[in-house]
């Protein structure tokens, strides 16, 4: 197809064909400039919906601005300062769990062999091992946070739980007559448990208990917590104080010079409950302690386990 047309004063004559292949290519660059037009609109309108409304960007094409992305990450390093800070208070529960363990073995531990116990800082060893959370560099990273947050929580719960054990473990530990019947700096003892001469007739005798030597007046504490359930005088034990503790033991206090406690009175360990002395069938100012559970006499040395006395409370 041709298209004539006359131009000018001339009048002269101008023709344009018009072919399958010049339509084609006109065609394509019209359609070329289309394109072009409709990815640079698109590109300025989601730039525009970025910033003006941000959820509406990420419903459309699943990305966030930067000032959220910001804000996420912030999120999340506020989260990992708080686990952080959680784990400090985890580290000072260990701290205290390795103090009451610490003391649970100060009393547990007879006082023969306490100078056995090697120092804190002499050998010890083997492979460090840090705690493991569980976290893979594969995953998200919110996924990440998540399973060491539950997995430190369960570890958190763990210490605690030990805590509390070794809390209660102490406790009935310190209830149990272990600490030393009297407050002295300076004392020795002069008599122990078992067959020995009688001071007085000389013949074979079983002693009960043992004798304490310190100054004439020096505190007698008592060994645990418990209740007074003699506090009197007789001609063998002189003023004497019994009190009764858990488990069906009782501790006896002989030989006092004055006594401090009534019967029926709560005392607790360390507690002051008369004065050393000598009162009763008695060669010189001393203790008499005895030891009993469920009216049989044991022998205190098996249960006095301190190396230092009592403190009052």
């Amino acid at each position: 197809m041709q298209l004539m047309w006359v131009s000018g004063p001339t009048a002269s004559v101008k023709t344009l064909s018009i072919t399958t292949k010049k339509v084609l290519i006109a065609a394509a660059a019209v359609s070329f400039v289309l394109v072009l037009l409709g990815v640079l609109l698109h590109f300025i309108g989601f730039r525009i919906a970025i910033e003006a409304s941000p959820s509406l960007a990420r419903s459309l094409g699943g990305v966030t601005t930067e000032a959220e992305q910001q804000k996420l990450e912030a999120g999340y390093r506020e989260k990992l300062d708080r686990l952080r800070q959680s784990m400090d208070g985890v580290v000072q529960e260990v701290r205290q769990l390795e103090a009451l363990k610490n003391r649970f073995m100060d009393i547990a531990t007879p006082s023969n062999l306490r100078d056995k116990l090697a120092k804190k800082d002499e050998g010890r060893g083997g492979p460090w091992v840090a705690p493991r959370f569980a976290t893979s560099g594969q995953q998200p990273l919110a996924q990440d946070l998540l399973q060491t947050s539950e997995e430190f929580a369960r570890t958190e719960a763990a210490v605690r739980q030990l805590t509390q054990t070794w809390a209660s473990q102490l406790n009935w530990l310190h209830a149990l007559p272990t600490g030393l019947p009297i407050l002295s700096r300076d004392f020795r003892i002069t008599s122990g448990f078992g067959i020995r001469n009688d001071p007085f007739t000389g013949q074979l005798a079983m002693h009960e208990g043992l004798d304490f030597i310190a100054e004439f007046g020096a505190p007698v504490v008592a060994t645990a917590a418990g209740t007074v359930i003699r506090s009197g005088f007789e001609s063998s034990y002189g003023h004497v104080v019994e009190v009764a503790h858990i488990e069906g033991f009782v501790t006896r206090y002989a030989h006092l010079n004055r006594r401090l406690v009534q019967e029926g009175q709560k005392v607790e360990r360390g507690e002051v409950l008369g004065h050393l002395g000598n009162t009763g069938r008695s060669t010189g100012p001393h203790l008499h302690y005895e030891v009993m559970r469920y009216d049989r006499v044991l022998n205190p040395m098996q249960v006095l386990v301190q190396s230092a006395p009592a403190q009052p409370q």
